[in-house]
């Protein structure tokens, strides 16, 4: 498959995740098709990641921090459902590690 489609798609996926982040913290209307929209562009850019490298570099260790990352984001909304921390703050930190996960993709420093 074409790299750049590849690449046109986890960015798609990457932008529903973070509509749906913001619809499940900020309180959406919607809010159980906010969670549907979530895990499926979990998913998504999850096969669509592992697409992009094929097969992973063992030796290379930014793309194991980097699915830490997305679980962290997938996790993300029990935190604020359970009320371990308010939904703003969550979004703060998703975006955070959002903005992590794009560094460490574009740079692969180690």
């Amino acid at each position: 498959m074409d790299i750049l489609l590849l690449k046109t798609l986890h960015v798609g996926g990457v932008i529903a995740l973070f509509s749906s982040l913001g619809a499940i913290m900020l309180g959406g209307s919607g809010k159980k098709g906010a969670s549907a929209l979530h895990g499926i562009s979990l998913v998504l850019i999850l096969l669509i990641g592992f697409a992009m490298l094929k097969k992973p570099p063992m030796d290379a260790y930014w793309w194991m921090v980097k699915l830490g990352l997305w679980l962290f984001i997938g996790g993300a909304p029990a935190l604020s459902k359970r009320g371990v921390l308010p939904g703003p703050v969550v979004l703060g930190l998703c975006i955070a590690a959002g903005v992590a996960a794009a560094w460490l993709g574009l740079n692969k420093p180690f």
